[in-house]
């Protein structure tokens, strides 16, 4: 089984996020990136698949020639190999990226066909909730969002995906076109052995044109921060106090 998993470079959750002056890209000097969350959870559930039916991990992302690094991460957990589509560093909108990929896909799939394409359900930073799903109508494959468990019987891959009101349960043909979501798995830690076999592997580059998608990028806004007080209470005066203040309780 051969399993190909989007992911995407991100700035660490709970970064502070500063724009550049002209407020049209993220001043990224002081920045630590990782994996997006959703798309850590999908490697891991790739890697646990494969390791099931002695299949292989495909790792692949559009960034900059840093995103490297985050194609090592996944490699060091367990996948095999290693595609990059390398960028200028811009952000590319979805219609573009969903087409770099697709084109991808179609180049590696001359050496065999992905059972299983996974993505994460939206990315940490733009949350576009797109890319896969263009990617899987472009290739022609059924798709579904919001997966929280996977199980691949045979040709038919098994999902269940969580609603207000309850789950809903899926049954695809392969090959099939998945968004998963944080939380179906527990990613696993990179071992020292991990991280010095990932750094063997030779990362593959597929240059691709950025296509014109009609969407123009004006500025980026970040939201209002938040600014918390913390009040530390020495005694238990104080402590009483607050409490019948919450009217937590009554004196």
């Amino acid at each position: 089984m051969r399993v190909l998993v989007c992911i995407k470079r991100v700035p660490a959750p709970g970064a502070r996020i500063v724009l550049t002056e002209d407020g049209r890209a993220i001043d990224t000097r002081l920045l630590s990136f990782a994996i997006s969350p959703h798309e850590e959870c999908a490697v891991e559930e790739a890697v646990s698949i494969a390791e099931a039916r002695d299949g292989r991990v495909t790792v692949l992302t559009l960034g900059p020639p840093e995103a490297e690094e985050q194609l090592r991460s996944a490699l060091a957990v367990g996948a095999h190999e290693a595609v990059l589509i390398p960028t200028d560093g811009s952000d590319w909108d979805p219609i573009s990226t969903a087409s770099a990929i697709t084109s991808a896909v179609e180049d590696l799939e001359s050496q065999g066909r992905f059972d299983l394409i996974l993505f994460g359900n939206e990315s940490a930073d733009s949350g576009g909730y797109q890319v896969g799903i263009r990617v899987a109508r472009a290739l022609g494959r059924p798709v579904v969002s919001g997966i929280k468990a996977i199980e691949v019987e045979g040709d038919t891959v098994r999902l269940r995906r969580e609603t207000a009101v309850g789950s809903e349960i899926y049954a695809l043909p392969l090959p099939a076109v998945l968004a998963v979501k944080e939380g179906i798995n527990l990613p696993r830690y990179p071992t020292l052995k991990g991280r010095l076999n990932a750094k063997k592997v030779e990362v593959q580059q597929f240059a691709k044109e950025r296509s014109g998608s009609g969407q123009e990028m004006v500025r980026l806004i970040t939201p209002p921060q938040e600014v918390k007080e913390t009040t530390i209470l020495d005694d238990a005066t104080a402590v009483v106090d607050l409490l019948e203040e919450l009217q937590v309780v009554r004196s």
